[in-house]
């Protein structure tokens, strides 16, 4: 039994501090899901558990092995007009679906139960796939950034300036080899609030490709169940199964019919009617049945980490307190709440989320002392851009004085050559008048 699921068992083992690039709806999606899907499909394709498949009977000439075979990549089928529980009860019929049938009679095949392991199996994939196109977005940004700062309390009482290797998988890194690198996350923040605009963007996508996905799923797998699997979990909490039918065996029979034709021996047809033991929807029914709980749970997880995304697209810049709840939970301890306030002036939403996840991937002690860092550093630029502008101001202040003093020597000037002409023409006018009197 161990030895069926040693495929999976490499995504079961828990890692001590793994690097978080994503909150805990995405890993619902990406992790539990697709580990239950790959659960579910090592199930129903091992017969250690049931047996064979499926097992038919005919009565005939017809080896079992090839009858069994013909039916399981055929399709069985069950009688519409005999799934009456009444006359399960008095012994009219023998199982669910099964009796005589005429000609025309309405029947339900039953395909499914051959893809079940195939559609599980490239459903896991399907919900590994947004954070695998999250992953190659990232880039691996912080990870490169955090990778080595966790759980470094003792390096405060390492004297050396040498890391120590423990063993072959962690090695304590010494107090100055966590400064530098302290430093050149600060620096990369720095870097990221100018040149990096898209990483929120790109982790928003991903995380309402999970949602789209959940969507497809659940109306592929309703689709893939001839249209009873969204009714499905609501038929089984209904049912009190103290009868001989119950609701799970309209979708997976136990017992089904199927036809095989053969040549007799002067050449005509012979129609063999077989019954057949469906043992593997005996692992189906349940599979099916959690998933549609697990999809609802799943739904209502996706639905309110949207939800908590828009929240925090509304409030990150707003509000004071609502930076406090959420850095606490990424780093416990009280952060100084003017030092976030000026970081958080300065930041997008994208370079807000990324802070955010540095804070959960470092050592709380270390994050404190880097955003006292940052802030400080912000607030030394904010200071020189004013000096700046100040001084901007006063040389504009100067121009704009130059120019009124400009302006008042120019109408002065304006003024007495306009006082000037008018002298000069009233000496004509009187030059003119004396003439005229003489």
């Amino acid at each position: 039994m161990l030895s069926s699921f040693a495929a999976i068992a490499p995504h079961l083992r828990h890692k001590l501090r793994k690097i978080s690039i994503d909150n805990l709806a995405f890993k619902f999606h990406y992790r539990a899901t697709f580990i239950i899907l790959l659960v579910c499909t090592i199930l129903v394709t091992s017969r250690q558990y049931i047996g064979e498949h499926i097992r038919c009977i005919t009565g005939g000439t017809v080896p079992e092995h090839v009858i069994n075979t013909f039916c399981f990549f055929t399709t069985t089928f069950t009688v519409i007009r005999h799934l009456n529980e009444t006359q399960l009860q008095t012994g009219v019929l023998p199982h669910p679906g099964i009796g005589p049938m005429k000609e025309d009679e309405v029947i339900r095949h039953h395909a499914y139960y051959q893809w079940v392991p195939f559609v599980l199996f490239a459903q896991a994939l399907m919900f590994y796939l947004p954070h695998n196109l999250w992953r190659s977005w990232e880039g691996g940004k912080i990870k490169a950034l955090v990778d080595g700062l966790q759980m470094i309390s003792l390096s405060r009482h390492v004297k050396t300036d040498e890391d120590l290797k423990i063993n072959k998988n962690y090695t304590l890194l010494s107090q100055h080899t966590v400064d530098g690198r302290v430093r050149r996350i600060k620096a990369a923040f720095l870097q990221h609030i100018r040149v990096n605009r898209f990483w929120a963007t790109r982790l928003i996508i991903c995380e309402h490709l999970n949602v789209f996905n959940l969507i497809v799923q659940i109306a592929f797998t309703n689709r893939f169940l001839g249209g009873q699997f969204y009714s499905l979990g609501f038929d089984f909490i209904r049912d009190d199964f103290k009868g001989i039918m119950d609701s799970l065996d309209m979708v997976f029979p136990k017992v089904t019919k199927c036809h095989f034709f053969k040549y007799g021996a002067s050449g005509s047809i012979q129609k063999l009617d077989a019954l057949c033991v469906m043992a593997l929807n005996v692992i189906n029914e349940k599979i099916f049945i959690f998933l549609w709980f697990w999809y609802i749970l799943l739904a209502f997880i996706s639905f309110m980490a949207i939800v908590w995304r828009i929240t925090t697209m509304i409030l990150h810049s707003r509000s004071t307190r609502f930076n406090g709840f959420v850095f606490s939970m990424a780093c416990p301890g009280r952060l100084n709440p003017w030092d976030m306030l000026t970081v958080t002036q300065h930041s997008s939403f994208s370079d807000w989320l990324f802070l955010y996840y540095l804070a959960k991937n470092m050592e709380p002690y270390l994050f404190r002392d880097m955003l006292i860092d940052l802030a400080s550093e912000l607030r030394q630029s904010d200071i020189s851009d004013n000096e700046l502008q100040n001084e901007n101001d006063g040389d504009d202040d100067e121009y704009a004085d130059s120019d009124d003093d400009g302006s008042i020597v120019r109408k002065y000037r304006n003024d007495k050559e306009t006082a000037n002409e008018n002298d000069k023409n009233d000496e004509v006018d009187k030059m003119l008048l004396s003439h005229e009197k003489k």
